[in-house]
């Protein structure tokens, strides 16, 4: 592995902290974190990069989903019980991500979200109404599989565009608005992280020299963009996800077809 020089470190811990402003906004800070660990460390192996990605992507997601959690709307229980769920899911996943087939995965991963943006340009007022209506024990049982078990699953087994993925299913099957989807994935996806890091961990591809640093930038960038999203609310945070949404299915056309 390359040497971790002060240029790379600073490098590494701005990607972190802008990465944990777009994780706590909307997700998908992943988007800027990955590569920025595969540029900086061009030697540094993906299992690696998965792994480092999720020690310091677990302290951004802990601090947005406290600040949420206590400024914004959100059924904590709902979301603890969600959270629990895609631990494990997570775990699960995290142990078959080697025996992925990227190249089967990622065209449909594009096709979904390219459906997910037509809909919310097609739908301006989804996510930014909405949040009066309650949802029935059917549908927050779907939200539960769909959200925790299947979400949670794809979190470790591949990850990109996890936290727009649950914004997209809790807004959809739960009614919610944009502010308080996004609210509750953080709690979803502390344990997404959590459930994945344990298996990353223990397969010895963490990269512990730098990801506490790390960590903490990605705090410091979540605790802002959590503020940030309750500050200017649903329709900031409908614009941010049109934003990840566009720039993750380039991004994974490009790992599909040019790199």
């Amino acid at each position: 592995m390359a040497e971790l020089t002060v240029g790379i470190v600073v490098m590494l811990c701005l990607a972190a902290a802008m990465a944990g402003w777009v994780d706590a906004v909307v997700g998908g800070g992943g988007l800027l974190l990955l590569p920025a660990l595969l540029i900086g460390l061009p030697e540094l192996s993906p299992a690696h990069a998965l792994g480092t990605n999720k020690a310091v992507a677990v302290a951004g997601t802990t601090v947005s989903a406290v600040t949420y959690a206590r400024r914004s709307p959100v059924d904590v229980r709902l979301a603890l019980r969600f959270g629990v769920l895609a631990c494990g899911s997570a775990a699960l996943g995290a142990a078959f991500a080697s025996a992925v087939s990227k190249e089967i995965l990622q065209p449909l991963i594009m096709v979904l979200l390219l459906a997910v943006a037509i809909f919310v340009v097609a739908r301006p007022e989804f996510g930014t109404t909405g949040g009066d209506r309650v949802a029935g024990r059917r549908r927050r049982a779907v939200a539960l599989l769909t959200a925790g078990a299947g979400i949670g699953f794809y979190d470790g087994l591949l990850g990109p565009g996890t936290g727009t993925f649950l914004v997209i299913a809790l807004v959809s099957l739960l009614h919610m608005t944009m502010l308080t989807a996004s609210a509750t994935a953080k709690v979803v996806n502390v344990g997404t992280n959590l459930g994945a890091l344990a298996v990353f961990a223990a397969a010895g591809t963490v990269l512990w020299s730098v990801a506490p640093l790390m960590a903490l930038c990605n705090m410091a960038g979540g605790w802002a963009g959590a503020h940030m999203a309750i500050r200017r609310g649903s329709r900031f945070i409908r614009l941010v996800l049109l934003v990840v949404v566009t720039v993750l299915v380039a991004r994974l056309a490009w790992d599909q077809w040019w790199s």
